[in-house]
């Protein structure tokens, strides 16, 4: 655990308190001994697999056909460049389609078998928006794809219904298929979430995997977001470690990042998540790149901070998001980061870097209105920061 000493050195505004990340977690239920790969420390890497394309990777065409996009998310004034590893996946010829073209063709029962399936998944529910109230969790086979895709045309809307996570992908949970030896460093099933809607989604309850993860939960493969929309989801109200009412990820291939892109996450008052910590996204030992979205009015109620104070259950760092563990990255582009807020410490971000390797970079965002109940980082407002240095911050406004 990280001294509290630390949080002196590095000049907080109220240095009481560190915070520190568990190793990431044992995979789940392996299916016999031999087989089981020893857990990785967080940010520790294990073997590349090879044989199938990372996101992004070789064999991946470069400029794909752009997806419809008929949904309003993220930034509109963001203009970050964003790579071609970060864009929309050509979805015109989907290997399966959900519904036959009326709202009552598409069903959760529909949802949750075409993801098991895998493949590039779009919706026939008719011309007007449609909300698909989730009765179970979608989730992902390992062994289908090696690319799964939902996209929601803009139109689709996916329930939780304020009971159930929405989505899971975990590539070392044996009930889900087991397809290396090293399930927390290989490079599928690839997941990409775009022009889809995640609402009312919760997870309060459900501790596997160290929980949270209100909407989708990912650990293993490659996860991507293209402009979504993510607002009222739920994850543990606390808890030291727990996050991401909306997505809580662990373990990505080669330790390649996640691309949020033009995303919003809450947007207006009443639509934000709320969890412990992370009330947007969290992870332990993942990296991130957030381009033109936008993250407001979410919250990280959690109490106690981490290591959790004598007395208190912990959490309550990272109103929009959650970072912690040792060699992970972290960029912001393009963004806008308001009106969240934390009753511990990182009304907007939450990074912490156990072995200062860490690193983040803002450009061209503006992040605001994002109390710190307790402590932040002295000069950035809104953020609480322990790396290898000073977050880079260039064209941007921290107020």
């Amino acid at each position: 655990m990280t001294s509290l000493a630390a949080l002196l050195v590095l000049g907080v505004a109220t240095a009481t308190l560190p915070a520190c990340a568990p190793n990431d977690p044992a995979p789940v239920s392996p299916p016999d001994s031999s087989a089981q790969p020893a857990a990785l420390s967080t940010g520790e890497q294990g073997v590349a697999p090879a044989g199938r394309d990372g996101l992004g990777g070789p064999g991946a065409s470069a400029s794909p056909k752009p997806a419809t996009k008929a949904l309003a998310a993220g930034n509109p004034n963001g203009n970050a460049t964003v790579p071609a590893e970060g864009r929309a996946v050509d979805t015109s010829k989907p290997t399966r389609t959900i519904g036959t073209g009326t709202p009552a063709s598409c069903t959760s029962a529909a949802v949750v078998k075409a993801v098991a399936a895998g493949g590039v998944i779009t919706f026939d529910c008719g011309p007007a928006p449609v909300t698909i109230k989730m009765a179970a969790t979608a989730k992902v086979r390992n062994a289908n794809g090696p690319k799964v895709v939902l996209d929601g045309g803009g139109k689709v809307t996916l329930s939780g219904q304020g009971k159930r996570r929405i989505l899971y992908m975990n590539t070392c949970d044996s009930a889900q298929g087991w397809t290396t030896s090293h399930c927390q460093n290989q490079d599928h099933p690839q997941l990409t979430v775009q022009n889809l809607t995640f609402a009312d989604g919760n997870s309060t309850g459900d501790k596997a995997e160290g929980g949270g993860g209100g909407a989708i939960f990912v650990r293993g493969g490659r996860f991507k977001v293209v402009n979504s929309r993510f607002v009222r989801n739920r994850c543990d109200r606390t808890g030291p470690d727990l996050g991401g009412a909306a997505i809580r990820v662990l373990s990505q291939y080669e330790n390649k990042p996640v691309y949020v892109v033009s995303s919003t996450f809450g947007g207006a008052t009443g639509q934000g998540g709320s969890c412990s910590n992370g009330g947007a996204l969290s992870s332990i030992g993942v990296s991130w790149v957030v381009l033109n979205s936008v993250l407001s009015h979410n919250e990280a109620i959690g109490s106690g901070a981490n290591p959790a104070k004598s007395g208190t259950p912990g959490g309550g760092s990272g109103g929009a998001i959650y970072c912690d563990g040792n060699e992970f990255t972290v960029r912001i582009a393009g963004t806008i980061i308001e009106n969240n807020k934390a009753n511990e410490g990182g009304g907007a971000i939450f990074f912490v870097s156990n072995n200062r390797t860490g690193t983040m970079a803002i450009e061209k965002s503006t992040l605001r209105r994002n109390p710190s109940g307790k402590f932040e980082t002295r000069g950035f407002p809104g953020i609480f920061f322990l790396g290898a240095r000073n977050p880079t911050v260039s064209g941007s406004k921290l107020s």
